[in-house]
């Protein structure tokens, strides 16, 4: 059985980076039809242009069932509107939503869309994400809580961990496929049918929360699943924890998804 896979990568100044995903993308997507695309969000270092030249030069080599597009948005909408620049375009039966910091050992795109092929009630899956030295990496996996956002900013206040618990479920058993409330928008498979019918993501978010929305709206067109067999690398660049802009941010789009989806604390 064929299926058509298709993969968006939205860059910001991070070309090299992004140049490793796609690269590590092609190698090990072979099973499926592939479309890549790599949409820059209006980086002002020229990572748009150097993109369109690493097609040209051969540093992206797409193989004879694959192809790539690179697309150059005029402005920084946003990660949610970077991916959504390609929603009109997808013909795919399944899409996935990448990081730029995502690179693949085996092919774990192919593995989700056959998984998710063979359990129709699925229309979002994520793999599990490691750290280069093969840590697993522990993330949100139930719906968002201003208990566990708070406790991870500010990990001192003790008193907040056992939200932060629950918010990773930490302690039970997750090393085989189950459901869950929250798949990061650093790796994402979806049913590109069931994305297009949730419109994408709400770009009224610039940064931060969209993949929590997304779930949220992706819930009700079916089932979100963990499926720990399959996995990927995850560099992790944690903004959020680096400077004030990103954490204000944050605390912006919080609003935003508890004035939609109901607060929980």
């Amino acid at each position: 059985m064929e299926l058509n896979l298709s993969a968006c990568i939205v860059t910001y100044n991070d070309c090299d980076e992004a140049l490793q995903a796609a690269a590590s993308v092609l190698e090990h997507t072979r099973r499926h039809p592939l479309t890549l695309y790599l949409v820059d969000n209006a980086s002002p270092d020229g990572t748009g242009d150097e993109l369109h030249q690493a097609l040209k030069d051969g540093r992206l080599r797409p193989a004879e069932n694959q192809t790539v597009r690179v697309v150059c948005r005029a402005r920084n909408g946003g990660f949610g509107a970077g991916h959504n620049t390609v929603l009109p375009e997808l013909a795919s039966d399944y899409h996935f939503i990448l990081n730029p910091d995502i690179q693949l050992t085996a092919d774990t795109l192919s593995d989700l869309a056959e998984w998710m092929e063979a359990h129709p009630q699925a229309v979002m899956a994520r793999p599990s994400l490691c750290f280069p030295d093969g840590r697993t990496q522990v993330l949100p996996l139930r719906r968002c809580s201003l208990g566990a956002m708070i406790y991870r900013q500010l990990s001192v206040l003790t008193f907040l961990k056992k939200y932060n618990d629950a918010y990773v479920m930490a302690g039970e058993d997750l090393s085989a496929p189950r459901q869950i409330e929250f798949c990061t928008g650093s790796f994402s498979a979806v049913k590109t049918s069931a994305f297009r019918a949730a419109a994408g993501f709400d770009e009224g978010y610039f940064m931060y929360v969209e993949d929590a929305d997304l779930t949220q709206k992706m819930l009700r067109q079916g089932q979100v699943w963990l499926v720990p067999q399959f996995s990927a690398v995850h560099l992790w660049h944690r903004a959020a924890h680096r400077s004030l802009g990103p954490m204000i941010w944050q605390a912006r789009s919080l609003c935003r998804y508890f004035h939609k989806w109901g607060f929980a604390w």
